[in-house]
């Protein structure tokens, strides 16, 4: 065999793990804080402010690697292993006519908004040019270099209140928590903003120290008592600390009482105190009988809970709602 064509198996074979292990890292399991993604699922807004300045939901938000890199390591194996097993499902030799396959694939640079190159900014570029540019590698996902220009406008202006937030963002994202709550409670002491409290509380919440994130964000919903962003998060923290009934009052100030019981139910859910859950469901049932999420989870947790004949209660009163075919109670 050529040397040119074991460089073009050597090349394919680095490209194919490359690219299998971003696939996999990125569907294997969803993003995000598992807690925001279960309240999410009732239209309800949660997690931090990121990066926009403007509190806009179309900021990026921040991706939690949990267990990821493991992922990353194991996936390539597999995929590789995959594509050399043969009809009887037992690893094949790779042979010259699979090395012709794979001889002819090209890579091809894709120039976008996230990767197109940035202007450099000049030497005595102010403080607020370099915010601005951090801004906007933070928005594009280029987080070392949000971070650079963050830190030097920060430098430039300890005052610059923006700049601390944003630089907490960028390292919350970049798996940094420390930092990023050295970097808000900076924000912070220079001014209380509703936002930078969220932030901050949110960090905190995520790293475990649920206390103090009650107390941040306890803060920020002084600020902001009808931000919806906000009010979720202390509703979670709380649930952290078993309070459920003060974070119901929170969801339900935040999107009405029909999304507080579904949140509070979908949290108990998690914790496991599955008999508590269904009170919430049933609350929300009551408020809306044609409610999918509340009337699915019901019949579910009845017949977990061994109590198949409320099941088939709930399911067909929910069929005859919304005209839908009635589940099988058991």
């Amino acid at each position: 065999m050529s040397a040119r064509r074991l460089i073009a198996i050597l090349v394919a074979f680095i490209l194919t793990i490359g690219v299998t292990a971003m696939w996999s890292a990125a569907t294997v399991e969803r993003e995000g804080d598992a807690d925001v993604n279960a309240i999410e699922d009732s239209g309800s807004l949660a997690g931090d402010e990121a990066g926009d300045g403007t509190g806009s939901a179309d900021a990026p938000q921040k991706k939690k690697g949990g267990n990821k890199v493991a992922r990353i390591f194991a996936a390539p194996f597999k995929a590789f292993g995959r594509l050399f097993k043969g009809k009887d499902n037992r690893l094949q030799r790779m042979n010259e006519n699979d090395a012709e396959k794979f001889e002819s694939a090209g890579v091809t640079r894709v120039d976008d908004s996230r990767n197109a190159p940035q202007p450099k900014l000049a030497a005595a570029a102010s403080a607020k040019e370099h915010l601005a540019s951090g801004r906007s590698h933070l928005l594009s996902g280029r987080l070392n270099e949000a971070i650079s220009a963050l830190s030097t406008a920060a430098s430039l202006d300890p005052k610059l209140t923006e700049a601390h937030n944003l630089l907490g963002v960028a390292y919350d994202q970049k798996g940094l928590g420390e930092r990023a709550k050295d970097s808000y409670e900076r924000a912070v002491k220079v001014e209380e903003d509703a936002q930078t409290l969220n932030n901050l509380g949110f960090s905190l919440y995520q790293n475990g120290n649920y206390r103090a994130a009650v107390d941040r964000l306890k803060r920020a919903v002084k600020l902001a008592p009808t931000d919806e962003r906000i009010l979720n998060n202390l509703g979670l923290a709380l649930c952290r600390l078993g309070k459920f009934e003060d974070a119901y009052k929170h969801f339900a100030r935040a999107a009405g009482p029909l999304t507080g019981n579904l949140n509070t139910a979908r949290m108990l859910e998690r914790f496991g105190r599955e008999g508590d859950a269904i009170k919430y469901y049933e609350a929300a049932r009551r408020i809306d009988p044609a409610n999918t999420l509340a009337s699915r989870r019901l019949v579910d947790l009845y017949k977990r809970t061994g109590r198949f004949e409320q099941s088939q209660i709930v399911s067909n009163s929910f069929a005859g709602v919304t005209g839908t075919p009635a589940a099988s109670g058991r």
